[in-house]
Protein backbone atom coordinates (compact mmCIF):
# COMPACT_ATOMS: atom_id res chain seq x y z
CA UNK A 1 0.00 0.00 0.00
CA UNK A 2 1.40 3.72 -1.24
CA UNK A 3 1.78 6.28 1.69
CA UNK A 4 -0.19 8.95 1.59
CA UNK A 5 1.67 11.69 -0.02
CA UNK A 6 -0.60 14.98 -0.99
CA UNK A 7 -0.01 17.15 -3.60
CA UNK A 8 -1.05 20.74 -3.13
CA UNK A 9 -1.40 23.19 -6.28
CA UNK A 10 -2.01 27.04 -7.23
CA UNK A 11 -1.32 28.66 -10.29
CA UNK A 12 0.72 31.48 -8.87
CA UNK A 13 3.38 31.52 -6.18
CA UNK A 14 0.80 34.23 -4.08
CA UNK A 15 -1.77 31.24 -4.32
CA UNK A 16 0.32 29.06 -2.45
CA UNK A 17 3.22 31.16 -0.68
CA UNK A 18 1.55 30.90 2.81
CA UNK A 19 1.22 27.04 2.32
CA UNK A 20 4.45 26.46 1.50
CA UNK A 21 5.38 28.24 5.22
CA UNK A 22 3.23 26.09 6.77
CA UNK A 23 5.97 22.70 6.07
CA UNK A 24 8.60 21.37 8.38
CA UNK A 25 11.46 19.67 7.30
CA UNK A 26 10.79 21.32 3.69
CA UNK A 27 13.01 20.42 0.82
CA UNK A 28 13.29 22.23 -2.12
CA UNK A 29 13.94 20.77 -6.24
CA UNK A 30 13.83 21.94 -9.28
CA UNK A 31 12.19 20.16 -12.30
CA UNK A 32 11.24 21.72 -15.06
CA UNK A 33 11.45 25.51 -14.40
CA UNK A 34 9.35 24.97 -11.46
CA UNK A 35 9.83 24.45 -7.62
CA UNK A 36 8.48 21.73 -5.58
CA UNK A 37 8.58 21.58 -1.86
CA UNK A 38 8.24 18.59 -0.11
CA UNK A 39 7.67 18.88 3.69
CA UNK A 40 4.92 17.62 6.19
CA UNK A 41 1.78 19.15 7.77
CA UNK A 42 0.43 18.26 10.81
CA UNK A 43 2.73 14.89 9.79
CA UNK A 44 1.46 14.27 6.36
CA UNK A 45 3.55 14.13 3.75
CA UNK A 46 2.58 17.16 1.13
CA UNK A 47 4.07 18.43 -1.96
CA UNK A 48 3.78 22.26 -3.12
CA UNK A 49 3.91 23.58 -6.36
CA UNK A 50 2.90 26.72 -8.13
CA UNK A 51 1.97 25.38 -11.66
CA UNK A 52 1.94 28.92 -13.96
CA UNK A 53 -0.90 29.56 -15.56
CA UNK A 54 -2.88 27.83 -18.54
CA UNK A 55 -3.84 24.31 -18.86
CA UNK A 56 -0.58 22.96 -20.37
CA UNK A 57 1.20 24.45 -17.50
CA UNK A 58 -1.12 23.24 -14.96
CA UNK A 59 -0.98 19.61 -16.50
CA UNK A 60 2.75 19.53 -16.73
CA UNK A 61 2.85 20.38 -13.27
CA UNK A 62 0.55 17.69 -11.93
CA UNK A 63 1.97 15.02 -13.92
CA UNK A 64 5.15 15.85 -12.66
CA UNK A 65 3.84 15.27 -9.05
CA UNK A 66 2.46 11.74 -10.20
CA UNK A 67 5.25 10.35 -11.73
CA UNK A 68 8.36 12.11 -9.54
CA UNK A 69 6.62 12.69 -6.16
CA UNK A 70 4.47 10.23 -6.38
CA UNK A 71 1.30 12.07 -5.00
CA UNK A 72 -1.78 9.84 -4.05
CA UNK A 73 -4.28 12.71 -4.12
CA UNK A 74 -4.12 16.19 -5.07
CA UNK A 75 -5.55 19.84 -3.75
CA UNK A 76 -5.54 22.69 -6.30
CA UNK A 77 -6.59 26.06 -5.15
CA UNK A 78 -6.70 29.83 -6.20
CA UNK A 79 -8.34 32.31 -8.04
CA UNK A 80 -11.88 32.17 -10.13
CA UNK A 81 -14.04 34.69 -12.24
CA UNK A 82 -18.02 34.67 -11.45
CA UNK A 83 -20.14 33.35 -13.91
CA UNK A 84 -23.73 32.57 -11.74
CA UNK A 85 -25.03 35.78 -10.70
CA UNK A 86 -25.57 34.13 -7.17
CA UNK A 87 -21.87 34.64 -6.91
CA UNK A 88 -20.21 36.73 -4.97
CA UNK A 89 -16.89 38.44 -4.22
CA UNK A 90 -15.46 36.30 -1.51
CA UNK A 91 -17.55 33.20 -1.92
CA UNK A 92 -15.97 29.63 -2.88
CA UNK A 93 -16.50 27.02 -5.17
CA UNK A 94 -16.00 23.43 -4.19
CA UNK A 95 -15.86 21.54 -7.91
CA UNK A 96 -18.43 18.82 -8.28
CA UNK A 97 -16.89 18.40 -11.64
CA UNK A 98 -15.02 20.21 -14.84
CA UNK A 99 -15.55 20.95 -18.07
CA UNK A 100 -12.89 22.43 -20.60
CA UNK A 101 -14.70 25.40 -22.17
CA UNK A 102 -12.56 26.00 -24.87
CA UNK A 103 -12.35 22.22 -26.30
CA UNK A 104 -13.77 22.05 -29.53
CA UNK A 105 -12.94 19.31 -31.80
CA UNK A 106 -16.07 19.32 -33.72
CA UNK A 107 -17.21 17.54 -36.19
CA UNK A 108 -14.97 14.72 -35.20
CA UNK A 109 -16.15 14.76 -31.61
CA UNK A 110 -18.92 16.68 -29.81
CA UNK A 111 -18.06 20.23 -28.53
CA UNK A 112 -16.43 19.86 -25.33
CA UNK A 113 -15.72 16.29 -25.39
CA UNK A 114 -12.20 15.43 -25.05
CA UNK A 115 -10.79 13.29 -28.34
CA UNK A 116 -10.72 9.59 -27.52
CA UNK A 117 -11.73 9.82 -23.77
CA UNK A 118 -15.63 9.83 -24.63
CA UNK A 119 -15.59 12.23 -21.46
CA UNK A 120 -16.33 16.28 -21.49
CA UNK A 121 -16.97 16.14 -17.38
CA UNK A 122 -14.55 15.07 -14.87
CA UNK A 123 -15.92 14.41 -11.77
CA UNK A 124 -14.21 15.16 -8.06
CA UNK A 125 -13.61 12.72 -5.77
CA UNK A 126 -16.35 12.64 -3.46
CA UNK A 127 -14.77 11.86 -0.02
CA UNK A 128 -12.33 14.36 -0.62
CA UNK A 129 -15.33 16.86 -2.11
CA UNK A 130 -16.81 16.15 1.15
CA UNK A 131 -13.87 16.85 3.22
CA UNK A 132 -13.02 20.05 1.56
CA UNK A 133 -16.81 20.93 2.12
CA UNK A 134 -16.44 20.48 5.84
CA UNK A 135 -13.26 22.25 6.04
CA UNK A 136 -14.57 25.74 3.87
CA UNK A 137 -17.71 25.68 5.95
CA UNK A 138 -15.51 26.20 9.02
CA UNK A 139 -13.23 28.77 7.63
CA UNK A 140 -16.48 30.58 6.70
CA UNK A 141 -18.27 30.46 10.14
CA UNK A 142 -18.17 34.05 11.42
CA UNK A 143 -15.92 33.70 14.40
CA UNK A 144 -13.50 31.58 12.56
CA UNK A 145 -12.61 33.96 9.59
CA UNK A 146 -12.49 37.30 11.86
CA UNK A 147 -9.95 35.36 13.54
CA UNK A 148 -7.83 34.74 10.32
CA UNK A 149 -8.85 37.91 7.96
CA UNK A 150 -9.34 41.40 9.29
CA UNK A 151 -12.76 43.39 9.39
CA UNK A 152 -10.92 45.84 7.39
CA UNK A 153 -9.48 43.75 4.79
CA UNK A 154 -12.91 41.96 4.06
CA UNK A 155 -14.97 45.30 3.83
CA UNK A 156 -12.38 46.56 0.86
CA UNK A 157 -13.95 43.92 -1.21
CA UNK A 158 -17.25 43.89 0.66
CA UNK A 159 -17.15 40.64 2.30
CA UNK A 160 -19.65 39.90 4.35
CA UNK A 161 -21.38 36.42 4.61
CA UNK A 162 -18.91 34.52 1.77
CA UNK A 163 -21.03 31.25 1.04
CA UNK A 164 -19.58 27.87 -0.40
CA UNK A 165 -21.06 26.62 -3.63
CA UNK A 166 -20.68 23.12 -5.17
CA UNK A 167 -20.96 22.56 -8.98
CA UNK A 168 -19.89 22.97 -12.35
CA UNK A 169 -16.23 25.07 -13.04
CA UNK A 170 -14.83 25.65 -16.40
CA UNK A 171 -11.97 25.85 -17.65
CA UNK A 172 -9.89 27.21 -20.75
CA UNK A 173 -6.95 28.85 -22.22
CA UNK A 174 -8.87 32.70 -22.20
CA UNK A 175 -9.17 35.15 -19.24
CA UNK A 176 -12.37 36.70 -18.61
CA UNK A 177 -12.43 40.37 -18.88
CA UNK A 178 -15.95 41.35 -20.79
CA UNK A 179 -19.51 40.70 -20.00
CA UNK A 180 -20.20 39.28 -23.49
CA UNK A 181 -17.36 36.36 -22.82
CA UNK A 182 -19.54 35.68 -19.48
CA UNK A 183 -23.03 36.09 -21.47
CA UNK A 184 -21.66 33.66 -24.47
CA UNK A 185 -20.50 30.88 -22.04
CA UNK A 186 -23.43 30.53 -20.03
CA UNK A 187 -25.33 30.01 -23.07
CA UNK A 188 -23.18 27.14 -23.89
CA UNK A 189 -22.88 26.24 -20.60
CA UNK A 190 -25.99 27.12 -18.36
CA UNK A 191 -24.59 25.46 -14.82
CA UNK A 192 -21.03 26.79 -15.01
CA UNK A 193 -20.44 28.97 -11.86
CA UNK A 194 -16.98 29.98 -12.60
CA UNK A 195 -14.49 30.29 -14.91
CA UNK A 196 -10.75 29.75 -14.61
CA UNK A 197 -7.42 28.44 -16.46
CA UNK A 198 -6.23 25.28 -15.44
CA UNK A 199 -8.49 23.13 -13.05
CA UNK A 200 -10.15 20.83 -16.11
CA UNK A 201 -6.46 19.98 -17.33
CA UNK A 202 -5.44 19.39 -13.59
CA UNK A 203 -8.85 16.87 -13.80
CA UNK A 204 -8.00 14.93 -16.77
CA UNK A 205 -4.69 14.49 -15.74
CA UNK A 206 -5.99 12.92 -12.81
CA UNK A 207 -8.42 11.20 -14.14
CA UNK A 208 -6.45 9.56 -16.68
CA UNK A 209 -3.69 8.11 -13.92
CA UNK A 210 -6.95 7.45 -11.65
CA UNK A 211 -5.76 10.08 -8.90
CA UNK A 212 -8.37 11.51 -6.60
CA UNK A 213 -8.39 15.02 -6.67
CA UNK A 214 -10.45 18.35 -6.02
CA UNK A 215 -10.66 21.86 -7.19
CA UNK A 216 -10.97 24.50 -4.44
CA UNK A 217 -11.47 28.07 -6.08
CA UNK A 218 -12.10 31.60 -4.29
CA UNK A 219 -14.05 34.31 -5.89
CA UNK A 220 -11.71 37.26 -7.16
CA UNK A 221 -14.02 38.70 -9.64
CA UNK A 222 -17.19 38.64 -12.25
CA UNK A 223 -15.45 37.80 -14.67
CA UNK A 224 -16.30 41.07 -17.16
CA UNK A 225 -14.79 44.59 -17.16
CA UNK A 226 -13.92 44.81 -13.52
CA UNK A 227 -11.59 41.45 -13.11
CA UNK A 228 -8.66 42.90 -12.56
CA UNK A 229 -9.02 45.74 -9.80
CA UNK A 230 -7.23 45.25 -6.90
CA UNK A 231 -6.82 40.94 -7.79
CA UNK A 232 -3.16 40.94 -6.41
CA UNK A 233 -4.14 42.68 -3.68
CA UNK A 234 -7.41 40.13 -3.14
CA UNK A 235 -5.04 36.98 -3.35
CA UNK A 236 -3.05 38.88 -0.85
CA UNK A 237 -4.96 39.67 1.56
CA UNK A 238 -7.99 37.21 1.07
CA UNK A 239 -7.36 34.08 -0.64
CA UNK A 240 -3.76 33.10 0.11
CA UNK A 241 -5.53 33.28 3.74
CA UNK A 242 -8.68 31.13 2.39
CA UNK A 243 -6.23 28.74 0.89
CA UNK A 244 -3.96 28.24 3.96
CA UNK A 245 -6.78 28.13 6.76
CA UNK A 246 -8.96 25.37 4.56
CA UNK A 247 -5.01 23.48 3.85
CA UNK A 248 -4.68 23.45 7.89
CA UNK A 249 -8.59 22.41 7.96
CA UNK A 250 -8.34 19.21 5.71
CA UNK A 251 -4.76 18.19 6.65
CA UNK A 252 -5.58 18.10 10.11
Amino acid sequence: MKNKIIGIMGAIPEEIDGVVKLLSNKKEYEIGNRNYYTGEINNQQVVVVFSRIGKVAAATTVSTLIIKFNITELIFTGVAGAIDSSLKIGDIVLAKNLVQHDMDAEPLFPKFEIPLLKKSYFDSDSTLLETSAKAITTLLEDNYLHQVISVEDLDKFDIHTPKLHIGLIASGDLFFSTTEQKDNLQKMLPDVLCVEMEGAAVAQVCYEFGLPFTVIRTISDEANESATVDFTKFIEKISNIYSIEIIKNIIK
